[in-house]
């Protein structure tokens, strides 16, 4: 998967996707692909059986990007992230929002519909939070 610039691999969270080669600022990086079904069927399907790797394009189309095949599925979610969500011709697609470096994991804001219903419960375990919860550990405690 490194021949596309990008590879998946182990993250803090689960399984990541990397960059192989450095990646501009604004250039595109992924395509999320999958089967496009009525929103309203989205989320029957989210309801019923927890699924996962809806992205809905918009109140009428979502996006089941469930396959392995999707490389988009592996972005994670981050409260500082490195790319974004761009709809193009119908299309998501994933660009950068800064340089990124290879090696360095590809990371998304779930916007804060997702976040307050699957993240916020157990706690966001993305490198910004974690980092700010180890800054908090080690100040001393006002005396």
């Amino acid at each position: 998967m490194a021949a596309r610039g990008v590879r998946v691999g182990r993250s803090a969270t689960g399984l990541g996707l990397f960059a192989a080669k450095p990646i501009a600022k604004k250039d595109y990086i992924v395509t999320y692909r999958g089967k496009r079904i009525p929103t309203a069927e989205a989320q029957r399907r989210e309801r019923r059986s927890g699924a996962k790797y809806m992205f809905e394009i918009d109140r009428r189309w979502t996006i089941d990007g469930s396959s392995r095949r999707n490389l988009g599925r592996y972005l994670n979610h981050s409260c500082d992230p490195n790319a974004e969500a761009v709809l193009r011709a119908g299309n998501i697609v994933f660009v950068a929002l800064r340089a990124i470096a290879p090696g360095e994991e590809i990371t998304l804001d779930y916007g804060e519909e997702y976040f307050e219903l699957y993240i916020k419960p157990l706690g966001c375990r993305c490198a910004a939070c974690v980092a700010q919860a180890k800054r908090r550990r080690k100040r001393p405690a006002p005396r």
